[in-house]
């Protein structure tokens, strides 16, 4: 292979803990090496302890930009000079761009689903949506959903110590956006059984299916499925859930997570370099179902 960096190859990368499985690091090398541009990506296994050094030693270097995985996020948000008015109203970051020193985080996971939604061919704008779940994904969702135009979007969590902290982001959203949101306790199945009646959209937001555990589902009442309700869950490993295949087989239209991986790097991706991710050539490459 014809050796690639020079002189004025500029650095990207990944920070996060464990980061060796992630498929980042593929993603953008190969635009990158598409499109001609002198730019590398890198993974580097940072925890919380060292996030702080780790980034100022970044800045030093004079990276282009970082992405953040768990669990640097919500700690990355202190650390960034400006926040876009997503990452602001979370509070996280998974994207950095960095000017000349200057930091400003981003948060683009809702901004991949919310294109992995229209990949699937569904427009949003106007609905409402049930969300399950109020971690990282789902409240990534939250926001970009809201700030991306939805009529309302029922929040359902459990109640664990993290839920008056998922209150306090509802009135947030509430507040700087013009779609209604409101919180729920999941273990409440008659708000639930009457959110969904009355959303154009469902999704999961947790971990609940994933590999290994895949015979979890939230979804109990099979009568809650119609043909008109579209479907969708974050996670990607398996590709179809078993929310998913309840779904699909009540007549449901579903999609799962796997692309919003994809749109989330190609947002960051475009803010380092303000070129298109060729996402069609990555999609075929690393993407293949």
């Amino acid at each position: 292979m014809e050796a690639r960096i020079t002189g004025h190859t500029v650095l990207t990368g990944l920070l996060g803990s464990p980061v060796a499985h992630s498929i980042s690091p593929m993603m953008h090398n190969e635009s990158f090496r598409r499109l001609g541009l002198d730019y590398a990506y890198l993974a580097f296994n940072v925890g919380t302890e060292n996030l702080k050094a780790a980034v100022e030693g970044l800045k030093v270097l004079g990276v282009r930009g970082f992405n953040l995985t768990m669990p640097d996020k919500n700690l990355m948000a202190e650390y960034c000079d400006h926040l876009s008015p997503a990452a602001e109203i979370i509070g996280a970051v998974n994207t950095v761009v960095n000017e000349n020193g200057v930091l400003t985080g981003h948060t683009t996971d809702g901004i991949g689903y919310m294109q992995a939604a229209k990949d699937a061919g569904f427009d949003f704008t106007g609905k409402t949506m049930t969300l399950l779940g109020g971690g990282g994904a789902a409240t990534a969702i939250c926001v970009q959903a809201a700030l991306d135009g939805l009529k309302e979007i029922h929040v359902f969590n459990i109640k664990d110590p993290f839920f008056p902290r998922l209150q306090s982001l509802v009135e947030r959203i509430n507040e700087r956006t013009g779609c209604k949101v409101t919180l729920d306790d999941l273990a409440d199945k008659a708000a639930l059984k009457s959110a969904v009646e009355n959303s154009h959209i469902l999704t999961n937001g947790t971990s609940v299916g994933m590999s290994p555990n895949t015979d979890g589902c939230l979804i109990e009442d099979m009568s809650l499925f119609r043909p008109d309700l579209i479907v969708s869950d974050v996670i990607y490993n398996p590709e179809e859930t078993k929310l998913l295949r309840l779904a699909r087989e009540h007549g449901c239209r579903t999609f799962n997570g796997l692309y919003m991986l994809l749109y989330q790097g190609a947002a960051a991706f475009k803010l380092w370099t303000g070129q298109d991710m060729p996402v069609d050539v990555i999609k075929e490459k690393y993407f293949t179902r």
